[in-house]
């Protein structure tokens, strides 16, 4: 065989090799494919594609952020090929508009609490009595709320706000972040008396660790019914961990994280 010839041959087997040796699904120069995702995910979702991609291989790339601001990017192009909100209305939006290739998935409800920093005055407790005390003394300066305006977790606290009777005294001191990670930020900072964020951030180690918080009731809001679609053009890595979140592993950490899950006992 001459030397041309040989070298193509062994650069036909290398190429062959390679391709046997990618993961199912995956093809030569193929980037992982985009997930939108809620910010009260974080933590959990972490840990769920880590896992997909111990399991099979492949990865995901993860975008946390808020579901309004997701949504609005879907409908201008943004490449995402899975959203996973934290309000089904958002999803149920895309759909009508022809954006994703189904109705979705219920995946999980969310809850929310009141939560302080270490050394704050403030003492978490579910009927936001204490709140209600330092606001009638004056001793709320900073409080941290989602934007509600696009923040389904914010939505939810001004709604159990309004609910106890204290939306009106604490609207001055609100420092709003543009989603609920970034307001368990502001919360915890040390420049606010606290604030309300997911209970799935606060129960994570490194964020419980700085603070206390309280579960406020259910039904003091309209409920986190959270929704998951595959969007047009989403491609198999996407199916498949759309499939693995529904999993038992996946299911597994979301109740961890204190996310309540469809069809649980």
């Amino acid at each position: 065989m001459n030397p041309a010839r040989r070298a193509v041959l062994l650069a036909a087997l290398a190429g062959a090799a390679s391709a046997a040796l990618r993961p199912p699904g995956a093809r030569a120069g193929e980037a992982a494919p985009a997930i939108a995702a809620a910010s009260d995910l974080k933590f959990a979702l972490e840990e769920i594609a880590a896992a997909f991609t111990a399991e099979t291989g492949q990865r995901v790339r993860l975008s946390f952020g808020s579901t309004g601001t997701f949504a609005t990017q879907i409908r201008q192009g943004a490449p995402f090929e899975m959203f996973m909100a934290a309000d089904q209305s958002f999803v149920e939006g895309l759909h009508a508009a022809g954006l994703t290739r189904d109705e979705g998935t219920l995946y999980a409800e969310g809850r929310i609490v009141l939560i302080a920093p270490h050394g704050s005055p403030l003492r978490p407790d579910p009927a936001l009595d204490g709140l209600a005390d330092l606001l009638g003394a004056g001793r709320i300066t900073r409080f941290a709320l989602a934007n509600p305006e696009h923040a389904p977790y914010g939505l939810r606290g001004q709604e159990a706000l309004q609910h106890r009777g204290l939306w009106e005294a604490i609207r001055p001191f609100l420092v709003l972040g543009e989603n609920v990670s970034q307001a368990a930020q502001f919360a915890l900072s040390g420049n606010a008396e606290g604030g309300i964020v997911a209970l799935s951030l606060a129960s994570a180690p490194d964020v419980a660790a700085r603070g206390t918080f309280a579960l406020i009731p259910r039904d003091w809001h309209e409920p986190l019914l959270q929704r998951m679609v595959l969007l047009r053009g989403a491609g198999p890595v996407a199916e498949a961990f759309y499939a693995h979140v529904q999993g038992p592993g996946a299911r597994a950490i979301l109740a961890r994280y204190g996310f309540t899950l469809p069809g649980a006992a």
